[in-house]
């Protein structure tokens, strides 16, 4: 057998060999979206990923024979283990040839860092924020994956277990096929929301977001998400950070909001028609081409699913028909955009009020992805 040496990141190279030790793990499988590798970088620059103000990270590549053949991140999020009152590391971005020498290497590296750190836990995958990639998957090998989420081959899983993680949570997807008209019952809920409550859809414009939509939003994710497992609440710095990255390549017809009578922000859906295929066709680089494949998606030829990343609804607001005013107005645009389905982020399981709010549209549940923990 030959030896593992896994090594910290220290360099350009260690930094390459980290990006694209994933290159020969997934040649040739349909089903893999890769990251962009500007993106993979920059979590590790202080100077651009503001989650780094309140958290350590780590990257680590595993060796044989000098090549590189599995990687894996570190990272210590002082603000959830303040506010989970835990000492917790996490792993993320695990990615391994199927030899348990190696994957056991890499949770070892991690797991020695994280007990420098006087960790006592190891979970994850799990990223900086709940609104990074999260979650194992342990179902649906089959089916394509997505911009947002993680895909990995079908023997990780095996090796976790191997390794004597054990489940923390499990999330699912949501899979619906959209229909052609707004089901009644959607429909009869959403004009009582606006005409008895006083709620209306509101489509932000670019100038609404940077004039302090964008904040509000956000400040209605931290408060909605903040009993969510292991959620910290996004600071001022990571607020502005998605803003400035994300909010001119998203079609903002896609993302209603709800104000009540007095503007006041108490929902938002955030979607965006799937951008799967154009990841895999850029291949993770932006140039020469990766861009159009794209902006190609974005703007022009729209692939055939649009992706539900995340609803929240004020506490207050829940139960009042929100929930039916977003299907009201995205149903239609759906079917204008010519999306035949849809398939929502990762729920948690035992979210029942967020899994059940599907069931007039005749949910699949699909993708089970696990959180996985062991004491270090």
């Amino acid at each position: 057998m030959n030896e593992v040496i896994v090594r910290n990141v220290k360099d350009s190279k260690e930094m390459n060999d980290f990006v694209h030790v994933v290159d020969e793990i997934y040649l040739n499988c349909p089903q893999y979206v890769p990251d962009l590798e500007s993106d993979v970088r920059m979590l590790f620059d202080r100077r651009k990923n503001p989650g780094l103000e309140f958290s350590d990270i780590q990257a680590f590549v595993a060796y044989q024979n000098d090549q590189p053949v599995g990687r894996v991140v570190g990272i210590v999020n002082y603000k959830a283990n303040k506010k989970w009152n835990a000492q917790n590391v996490r792993f993320s971005m695990i990615e391994f040839v199927d030899d348990l020498a190696v994957s056991k290497a890499l949770l070892d590296a991690v797991s020695e860092w994280g007990k420098s750190k006087d960790m006592e836990i190891m979970q994850g995958p799990l990223g900086i924020t709940d609104f990074d990639k999260e979650g194992m998957l342990v179902e649906d090998f089959d089916m394509v994956g997505s911009m947002n989420t993680i895909y990995n081959p079908e023997y990780y899983p095996r090796h976790m277990e191997a390794y004597g993680l054990t489940k923390e949570v499990d999330w699912l997807q949501v899979r619906i096929d959209i229909p052609q008209k707004i089901p009644a019952r959607y429909a009869r809920v959403a004009q009582y929301a606006r005409e008895q409550i006083g709620l209306k859809v509101k489509k932000l414009t670019l100038r609404d977001i940077l004039k302090g939509y964008g904040r509000k939003v956000f400040d209605l994710l931290n408060e909605c998400y903040k009993p969510i497992f292991g959620f910290s609440a996004l600071s001022e710095g990571q607020m502005n950070d998605f803003i400035d990255k994300y909010v001119r390549l998203i079609d903002l017809k896609l993302i209603p909001v709800i104000v009540n009578e007095q503007e006041d922000v108490v929902g938002v859906a955030i979607t965006m028609g799937s951008l799967s295929r154009a990841m895999q066709k850029a291949n993770g680089r932006l140039l020469p081409m990766g861009w159009y494949h794209l902006l190609k998606a974005l703007k022009w030829k729209r692939e055939d699913h649009a992706e539900m990343l995340l609803i929240a609804i004020r506490p207050d607001y829940q139960g009042l028909g929100v929930n039916a005013m977003f299907f009201d107005d995205l149903i239609p645009i759906y079917n204008k955009y010519g999306f035949k389905w849809a398939e929502t982020g990762p729920q948690l399981e035992n979210n029942v009020r967020e899994l059940s709010q599907w069931k007039p549209l005749h949910p699949q549940y699909v993708k089970r992805r696990r959180c996985y923990k062991k004491n270090i």
